[in-house]
């Protein structure tokens, strides 16, 4: 997984020519996971241990038996950047002690998809501040 910018273009991220890479773009993806209920303190720590260890996460969402995970994912196309997402909460669930929830939900956008949901009012809940919030 990368950390990525969000400047204002939706191609590639710049080379070290001044071009632009076109074989790499910015992917908005929202990661819903729910199962049993969990202390809400463990639930906290271990997405916050989540964003530590990957700070590409701008915002994670929970109550006690779900919650749900926003961040911007860069990758050649779609498929890439869900295989990303479809791994993350398994990957990292014993490193970051993670409730042994299941994913229920997975959106990812493009970025030009996401600024135009966004600029008609149809966009995703306000976003708390970069950080872990509960519900």
């Amino acid at each position: 997984m990368t950390s990525v910018g969000t400047g204002d273009g939706d191609g590639g991220e710049e080379n070290g020519r001044g071009e632009r890479d076109e074989s790499s773009r910015l992917w908005h993806v929202t990661l819903s996971v729910s199962g049993k209920p969990a202390p809400l303190s463990e639930v906290r720590r271990g997405l916050e241990q989540l964003a530590h260890d990957h700070p590409f996460l701008l915002t994670s969402r929970y109550a006690d038996d779900h919650a749900e995970i926003r961040y911007w994912e860069e990758a050649r196309d779609l498929h890439d950047a869900a295989a990303v997402a479809l791994r993350l909460w398994g990957e990292h669930r014993s490193s970051a002690q993670l409730p042994p929830w299941e994913i229920v939900g997975l959106e990812v956008i493009d970025r030009a998809t996401y600024h135009q949901r966004v600029a008609e009012g149809y966009g995703p809940p306000p976003a708390h501040p970069v950080g872990v919030h509960p519900y």
